[in-house]
Parts: structure tokens; C-alpha cells; sequence
């Protein structure tokens, strides 16, 4: 297939922010949240959660996605629809909003919701870190999973799933049941995005391609090649579709990225679960917790 081009960069007018000048924090019932100033860009910051890094933004370029996962699923984005058109996206899991903000500069007049349980936590960032006025993005409240149940049917060109509590994906959200209203979410022709992390014996990870395979025909893996042997605890992208994935332009996007990645499609993913189970409501567990010091020096 052809190559795409990718969507021209637009920089909206933002509200006027102060460069940052040092770390913030803020307290919800669902733990500490920090903004951690950017070094090497004045208007950029990472979102910490209880340490755990979470999304990084910068006002000043929103394209600009500095985190790996991150820019995975932002290959996702781009590769929705033809560049620069508007697309429907349901986004489960706020953060700092990166992901909705990414998809409003690249792609103008698209409209978004996110699912964010912490309400707090998505006043304190829209307060901090302003969104441009006019970016259709709506915020609502609530668990990932009820706000999916919700949602409309057919009503989203791409739903992604980033749906953490502190460094783990909570357990319903894992499931081959919620799979199954992701696809309902789902219009023709569109796809379902997953952040997840995992790492050792990556049981967790053949648990989520074995649930996705037995919901979607098509699935992707991407992840460092480290992660996907075991070798360090990591984050991994997946992409489910009922129509072809593009997988050729995926896999040249990934190998041009600054950090390794390796895309895994077809008879390799089919073999990856070996023989692990589909994740059920009645049996899901949630996604290991990371290694000691993983994060330690995270957004510092």
C-alpha cells in the first residue's frame, strides 16, 4: 500500500501560560498528582501519579508526543483517516488529556469525549495546563467502563483505552466483555486502541492479545522488542479492527520512532498468548504491579 502523509502541524492559539518554573502538585481521593516542569521545553510537563509517570504535555507544540507509548498510539491517530480530517474519538482515560489534544491540533474539528474517573484531577490539569478554546473535547466523569457502556453505538472512528489506576490496568477493564463494548462503540471501519504494561513472562499481555483475538479478526502488538523477550517491564500498544490493519505503514512508522519497537501481526500474534486464557469478568485479574524503582527517577 502507499505511503500516507502525515496530517501538517498546526499550533492553535493557546491560553497564555508561564514557562514552567517548578514542580506542582495536587491532592484527589485517588492519590498525589504532580506536574513535573520539562527541561528542555519551557511550556512542557510531565504528569506524575503517586510517582508513576502518566502523560507529558507541551502548550507550546501538542504535537509534540514525548513519551513512546504515546507516540504509538498518536500513529494510531494519524492513521484513523486521511490526514487532517475530523474524527470521532472516545478516549477511556484522561490524564493530562495528550492524547485529545494531539488529535484536536492534527486532526481540527474532530469531536472527543474522555472518560476520566478522577474529576478532580481533569479541573486541576484544564487549570494548570489550559486547553485552546474551540478544541472539541468533553470531559466526562466516571468509570472507563461505564462511560463505554454508555456510549453511543457505531459513534467513534478510534476508541482508545488507557486506563490506568496508579501503574495498573484495573481488572473489568480488561475483559473480553469490555472488548465487546468497545467493538459496539465502534463505527464501521474503525479501530480500538490499548495501552497496557507488563514485563517477565508477559502473562498478562497473551491474557490481553488472546482476549482482543477472540473478540476482533484483526490484531496488532507493538512494543519494544526488551519488552516483548521478557527483558524489562514496559508499556505495549494493541490495535483490533474487523477490517484490515495498516500494518506496513505502522511497521515503517514504528521502526522510524527514536525508541525500538517491533510490530506483531498474523500467524506471530496468533501464536503470542500460547495457550493463555481469554479474560472474562468472572476471572480477570489486573495488570501486574511494575518492578521496584521503576519509575524512580520518572519526569525528574
Amino acid at each position: 500500500m502507499g505511503r500516507e502523509q502525515r496530517a501538517p502541524r498546526r499550533r492553535p492559539t493557546t491560553p497564555e501560560v508561564p514557562a514552567a518554573t517548578g514542580p506542582r502538585s495536587h491532592r484527589t481521593e485517588f492519590g498525589l498528582a504532580e506536574l513535573v516542569p520539562d527541561r528542555d521545553h519551557p511550556q512542557a510537563w510531565s504528569l506524575l501519579l503517586d510517582g508513576a509517570p502518566q502523560s507529558h504535555v507541551d502548550l507550546a507544540d501538542p504535537t509534540r508526543l514525548a513519551f513512546e507509548y504515546q507516540r504509538r498510539l498518536g500513529h494510531l491517530i494519524d492513521l484513523a483517516a486521511e490526514p487532517g480530517k475530523p474524527i470521532r474519538v472516545l478516549h477511556l482515560g484522561g490524564g493530562a488529556l495528550t492524547l485529545a489534544r494531539y488529535t484536536a491540533a492534527t486532526r481540527p474539528r474532530s469531536r472527543q469525549q474522555v472518560a476520566e474517573l478522577d474529576t478532580a484531577l481533569t479541573e486541576w490539569v484544564r487549570t494548570e495546563l489550559p486547553v485552546p478554546t474551540g478544541w472539541q473535547i468533553k470531559v466526562r466523569g466516571g468509570d472507563a467502563r461505564a462511560v463505554l457502556e454508555r456510549a453511543p453505538e457505531g459513534g467513534a472512528e478510534l476508541v482508545i483505552a488507557d486506563v490506568f489506576s496508579g501503574a495498573r490496568v484495573p481488572a473489568h477493564c480488561t475483559t473480553v466483555e469490555f472488548a465487546t463494548l468497545a467493538t459496539r462503540a465502534l463505527a464501521p471501519g474503525g479501530r480500538y486502541a490499548v495501552n497496557i504494561a507488563d514485563g517477565a513472562s508477559l502473562a498478562f499481555a497473551r491474557c490481553q492479545v488472546a482476549t482482543l483475538l477472540a473478540v476482533f479478526p484483526e490484531v496488532a502488538l507493538i512494543a519494544d522488542p526488551a519488552v516483548l523477550r521478557g527483558k524489562r517491564f514496559g508499556n505495549l500498544i494493541l490495535v483490533a479492527a474487523h477490517t484490515p490493519l495498516p500494518i506496513a505503514e505502522l511497521t515503517r512508522r514504528t521502526a522510524t520512532d527514536a525508541s525500538l519497537g517491533r510490530v506483531e501481526h498474523g500467524r506471530e500474534l496468533a501464536a503470542f498468548p500460547a495457550g493463555a486464557p481469554v479474560a472474562t469478568d468472572a476471572l480477570a485479574a489486573p495488570s501486574p504491579a511494575p518492578p521496584p524503582d521503576t519509575f524512580k527517577h520518572a519526569g525528574r
